[in-house]
């Protein structure tokens, strides 16, 4: 098997991207995010429909909705759900065992106990901070269109993260935002028919942090493909 450095370089970008949970106090350049979503946007989608917009905040706006939801999150978090299952209602194996696997090795690193359920919230609250990102994404969607477009969106996900990795950006996708988005839609004057997708963190990794030895395992090609010939 020929590797040219062509494959090397995208392979690199690929296997390197992780969920970075502790950022750098460092500015991204907004020519340098512009660019990251430009190549992500040649991602493909159903007659080329393109259902992706994105909200990026940076500066001020990015503490006015940070500060916004993590109020939220404190006072009244039963009071805001969810437009859309991300989870299934239970559990069920391998996934469950996966789940539980990611959250109990990231609870060890940052010495959280079993049980601990004031401290796993706190951790949880950092979500609602972008990890100490210098850049903070929020994606919305027209509720009007079908799963088909869900699935293109998640290629231009994944194009943003792939495209940040080859640049040297670290990134966290995340789900977590959506719980909130009434208070997203509030701070962002979001249309009625825009529906939030996720958030997504994208700064410089703060390799020192304990959260970056956090290192989540991948099953072997053979758990999941079955070759036809």
């Amino acid at each position: 098997m020929t590797t040219t450095p062509a494959i090397a370089a995208v392979d690199a970008a690929i296997e390197s991207r992780r969920s970075v949970r502790a950022y750098l106090d460092k500015p991204v350049a907004r020519t340098e995010i512009e660019r990251i979503l430009q190549v992500a946007a040649r991602a493909p989608s159903g007659t080329n429909m393109q259902p992706w917009h994105v909200h990026v905040l940076t500066g001020r706006t990015l503490d006015t909705l940070v500060a916004a939801v993590c109020a939220a999150f404190d006072t009244e978090p039963e009071a805001h759900d969810y437009e859309y299952d991300y989870y299934p209602a239970e559990f069920f194996e391998p996934y469950l065992g996966r789940r539980r696997k990611v959250g109990f090795d990231l609870y060890k690193l940052v010495g959280i106990a079993k049980g601990d359920t004031a401290a796993m919230r706190a951790q949880h609250r950092r979500n609602f901070e972008f990890f100490g990102a210098p850049v903070g994404m929020i994606f919305t969607i027209d509720r009007r269109l079908g799963k088909g477009s869900w699935f293109d969106y998640g290629m231009f996900l994944q194009n943003i993260m792939v495209a940040a990795r080859a640049r040297g950006l670290d990134t966290c996708p995340q789900a977590a935002w959506a719980q909130f988005h009434r208070v997203i839609a509030a701070q962002l004057a979001l249309p009625p028919e825009q529906m939030v997708v996720c958030g997504l963190a994208l700064g410089y990794a703060d390799a020192s942090h304990i959260t970056e030895q956090l290192v989540t395992e991948r099953v072997p090609v053979s758990d999941f493909v079955v070759f036809r010939d």
